[in-house]
């Protein structure tokens, strides 16, 4: 799991990255929680999303938000932690300039972050949200949303209730062509035990693995 540090906005920003055996292998970043409330690319979900995405064949990169860990810079509500994600993204694609797709993941803040970046790239091909803030974030800026993905809450999460996340969705979902893959996880709060966290990674493998097995049907038809 090779350390890498690329160019950020505000400075170096440090990562862990894999490189798949496949040329064209689909690529994915996964962004983690709040850099203020403990947040690090080492966070249990991030780490198991991580592996996840590695072990489907997808070339895939976790790293540090501005001013956690080795990456420079301070934290900036939100606005630079957006840049940073988009500078990422430009590492994955200066490194896999022929992948055939792009994935972002992202747990609590980094899912927000990842939807934010969802709006700057109209190339992405799927997304996976966990623990969404809907109740602290406006997810608004969603119009349209540019491609359909999962997202997965905890039912007993106590810092973001799951009506505010299941609005979210119902509002994502009537967009034309968008299909929000909507999961719930009962007994699950905001923070993952050990247990609900592989079910978390289980419900993302099973959700990209079906998208990517789709793409392949439709390609082997044309």
């Amino acid at each position: 799991m090779p350390e890498v540090m690329f160019a950020g906005p505000d400075g170096r920003l440090e990562g862990r990255y894999h490189h798949a055996k496949q040329p064209n292998a689909p690529t994915a970043l996964i962004l983690h929680p709040h850099p203020l409330h403990g947040g690090t690319m080492n966070n249990r979900v991030v780490h198991a999303l991580y592996e996840r995405f590695r072990g489907m064949g997808f070339s895939t990169l976790r790293f540090n938000f501005r001013g956690v860990g080795k990456s420079q810079g301070r934290y900036d509500g939100g606005i630079g932690e957006i840049s940073d994600a988009t500078a990422a993204l430009d590492f994955l694609q200066a490194v896999n300039p022929a992948a055939s797709m792009l994935w972002v993941a992202g747990y609590s803040f980094g899912a927000y972050v990842g939807m934010q970046v969802l709006m700057r790239r109209p190339e992405m091909g799927g997304f996976v949200s966990i623990a969404a803030p809907a109740s602290h974030y406006d997810f608004g800026f969603l119009a349209p949303c540019p491609c359909s993905g999962l997202i997965l809450h905890g039912e007993a999460d106590e810092l973001v209730p799951e009506p505010s996340v299941r609005k979210l969705v119902d509002k994502l979902n009537t967009q034309k062509g968008i299909k929000i893959d909507y999961r719930t996880m009962p007994g699950a709060g905001h923070i993952f035990t050990p247990e609900q966290t592989e079910k978390v990674a289980d419900a993302a493998q099973d959700h990209v693995m079906t998208v990517l097995n789709r793409a392949r049907m439709s390609m082997a038809a044309d």
